[in-house]
């Protein structure tokens, strides 16, 4: 019988996420992979060699959930930038990308998920191609993974049913795999690069292997006018046609709806990945989030690609999401502080149907958390740790990253993973790609 490990945090201050009272002075026991204590008083009855942890100079929080990202684009960090989005896609981004052979495709999501992990994100979703080799790097590192084989449908049938073969194969192949922390999807890319015909049979292996579905939806005012030209409907109706929304499914962008969109996504439960540095960025416009929020709609925060970023740090989402709303709407308590700590943690586990488990400190929860580091300058006077974490902090101040009960991050260094070789491998392929 293996013999179970356990963590004592003492004298911590954690940021629960739970309802009512979110901040918590106290303690928390991790054993194995999951929370077993947290608590204002000392735990008892812990095991002999139980690790303790000195808490009383950090914030632990549950850790970040990224819902929309392209791991591998890393290479393409700072490759094209200040452009509209079909001229970034269409003429810089899809030829770069066709040069990736596997090499490049594990050294961009290598670098990736250490940027995500020493950021504090420790769950995130990744639509692309060359699946497998995400998938290996996930394994390894000790992060969770919701991955889908994102397909793009503009291409002749046979390599339409070559790619959705593959993309089934993935999500059959690797759900449930690294010891549960990889879940899968299916992804047709989007409606404006998907034949309404092929995203059906999408919507029908969901069926068929019940699995969830992911997609980019209404990112610009120009996909959503080509949806209406070419089938006479916007695009939330356009999927609603084809199914899309029968199967539990997760948008990514979502920036340009109606009211009648709005309420039909609530309707349905679509969950909605709010991508704002991205959006703003690519000039793509400003989701109505708080409509959204009102009319019940899940909405988390992804962060797009480092290529339309520039970087993966969820807390620079979480601060956006808080102060884009205020000022277009005009309206400062429109997304208070801790609703965006929300659509980081909770809001996101809840996108990727995993809320059961992650997202929240709370006993029985998977041990996923985070500590940041509070004895900096910017945290001072130690006054409301959720604002300070929201308006002052930022994914630099992680200083330790658990998933699964495991420490992945140790004084904001991987600990499962060779930094200096994936950055070396990540510039090596982009040298690579710019020859070829």
């Amino acid at each position: 019988m293996t013999k179970m490990s356990q963590i004592w945090i003492e004298n911590g201050r954690f940021v629960t996420m739970e309802d009512g009272e979110h901040v918590l002075q106290g303690h928390m026991v991790v054993t194995d992979d999951r929370i077993t204590y947290i608590g204002a008083e000392a735990p008892t009855g812990l095991q002999a060699d139980v690790q303790k942890l000195d808490g009383s100079k950090l914030a632990f929080m549950p850790g970040l959930v990224n819902t929309h990202g392209h791991a591998a684009m890393s290479l393409l960090r700072g490759y094209s930038d200040d452009q509209n989005l079909q001229v970034w896609l269409e003429q810089k981004m899809w030829p770069m990308e066709g040069k990736y052979i596997d090499i490049d495709t594990r050294a961009g999501s290598a670098l990736a998920v250490v940027e995500m992990l020493k950021s504090g994100t420790t769950a995130f979703v990744d639509m692309y191609d060359r699946m497998d080799q995400l998938a290996e790097v996930v394994e390894q590192a000790g992060i969770r993974g919701c991955l889908t084989r994102g397909v793009i449908g503009l291409c002749p049938e046979d390599v339409q049913q070559a790619k959705l073969a593959e993309a089934i194969a993935f999500a059959r192949d690797w759900n449930g795999k690294a010891d549960g922390r990889i879940t899968t999807m299916i992804s047709p890319h989007a409606p404006y690069t998907c034949p309404p015909d092929y995203i059906e049979k999408f919507v029908q292996a969901a069926h068929d292997y019940d699995l969830p579905l992911h997609t980019h939806m209404s990112e610009s005012i120009a996909e959503v006018e080509q949806n209406v030209r070419d089938y006479g409907v916007r695009p939330v109706q356009h999927l609603d046609n084809l199914g899309f929304f029968s199967r539990p499914a997760l948008v990514a962008h979502a920036v340009h709806l109606n009211d009648d969109e709005i309420a039909l996504l609530a309707d349905r439960k679509v969950a909605v990945s709010h991508n704002p540095v991205s959006n703003l960025k690519l000039a793509s416009g400003i989701a109505r989030v708080p409509d959204l929020l009102r009319a019940g709609v899940t909405v988390s925060l992804g962060t797009d690609s480092a290529a339309s970023n520039n970087n993966l740090d969820l807390f620079k989402e979480i601060k956006f999401a808080a102060l884009l709303h205020k000022g277009v709407s005009g309206d400062p308590t429109v997304v208070p502080a801790i609703e965006a700590l929300r659509m980081g943690t909770v809001y996101g586990a809840r996108s990727i149907w995993q809320e059961d488990s992650i997202g929240r400190l709370r006993v029985g929860m998977k041990a996923d958390f985070i500590a940041i580091d509070i004895e900096q300058p910017h945290f001072y006077p130690q006054t409301d740790i959720v604002s300070h974490l929201v308006y002052s902090g930022s994914g630099r101040d992680v200083k330790h990253v658990w998933v699964d009960g495991r420490q992945v991050v140790r004084d904001g260094e991987c600990t499962l993973l060779d930094e200096e070789k994936i950055r070396h491998d990540a510039e090596a392929s982009f040298e690579r790609l710019l020859k070829a």
